[in-house]
């Protein structure tokens, strides 16, 4: 049976330990369990968070091993070769496709119950492998894809617009990574169109200011990777804040990586595409009234993405 209060990394780089300090902070669970290939990693980790305890709640954090799997609500996989500066995601491929077959193997042997939430790059190759792999229900298989570029794109415009970022309503979809497109088409400030809300904002160029923004938010890992190495807060910001979505049964629509049959046309392959995200994990996938340039943009990134797939024989 499913303990919705328990969850586990497994990876405990910079990625999953930023995930795991996040979770703490959440407050969503009692129980986190931290896997590692390196388990003296697993177990430091565990010790350094635990320390913080007693000024946060009373919860049990600790390095284990894949039998303590079986019962946790939602298993985050952020195992995986590190992006390198210059590198790709897509160069990632490879190297991570062997490293996430081996997990879902293990994985496999105990019989988890609940959700696995893909963070390690390409997200949206890896989620695809591990839902073949796993023989899982597609709901229980899905990945970060552009929740963390969501971000991204709603900080920028807010910095532009001078507006509070909760106020931006706008998404990324499409590939975790150079082919995602921004969805300028139905982005609005608390309901307000964007160009509209741009021009009471006195900013009329509006073109020039689009693909400048666009730009950042496709090139925000590269620029933090080549200043300090790697990225990892944000993205922890994110893993958190799609767990809160399933242990609050919160159906809230994010833009993870989820395995499509034939949303947009597309099938074979998983994609970020906005779902509502709840206990069940991914409740529904959801099509945005795209425009034409959008639609032919989300097909150029899902082909980008489907070559690789047939290239690795998935």
């Amino acid at each position: 049976m499913v303990n919705m209060r328990k969850a586990a990394i497994i990876g405990c780089g910079f990625v999953g330990s930023a995930s795991a300090f996040a979770l703490m902070d959440k407050k969503l669970f009692s129980e986190l369990v931290l896997i590692d290939a390196n388990r003296e990693k697993a177990e430091g980790e565990a010790m350094d968070l635990s320390h913080g305890l007693p000024y946060l709640y009373p919860m049990k954090v600790y390095a284990g091993g894949y039998e303590d799997l079986k019962d946790a609500a939602v298993i985050v996989i952020t195992a995986g070769a590190s992006q390198k500066p210059g590198e790709t995601r897509l160069d990632l491929i490879h190297k991570n496709v062997g490293i996430m077959k081996s997990i879902i193997g293990e994985i496999k042997k105990v019989g988890v119950e609940g959700i696995l939430l893909i963070v390690a790059n390409p997200v949206d190759i890896l989620t695809h492998v591990a839902l073949k792999e796993s023989g899982l229900p597609t709901n229980r298989v899905f990945g970060s894809g552009t929740v963390l570029d969501t971000a991204r794109f709603k900080y920028l415009l807010s910095e532009r617009l001078n507006v509070d970022a909760r106020n931006v309503h706008a998404v990324v979809i499409g590939e975790h990574g150079d082919s995602e497109l921004c969805v300028w088409s139905v982005a609005n400030i608390s309901g307000i169109p964007l160009s509209d809300f741009a021009e009471l904002r006195g900013i009329t160029h509006h073109e020039v200011e689009m693909e400048r923004i666009y730009t950042e938010v496709r090139d925000s890992a590269y620029e933090i990777i080549a200043r300090k190495g790697a990225t990892y807060y944000g993205i922890a910001r994110a893993v958190a804040r799609i767990c809160s979505c399933i242990v609050n049964n919160e159906n809230t629509m994010l833009p993870v990586s989820v395995e499509l049959n034939g949303t947009y046309g597309l099938s074979g392959l998983a994609l970020s595409i906005p779902s509502l995200v709840g206990i069940n994990g991914v409740e529904k996938v959801l099509e945005l009234p795209l425009n034409v340039r959008e639609k032919r943009q989300l097909k150029e990134s899902a082909d980008a993405l489907t070559k690789v797939i047939q290239e690795i024989g998935y």
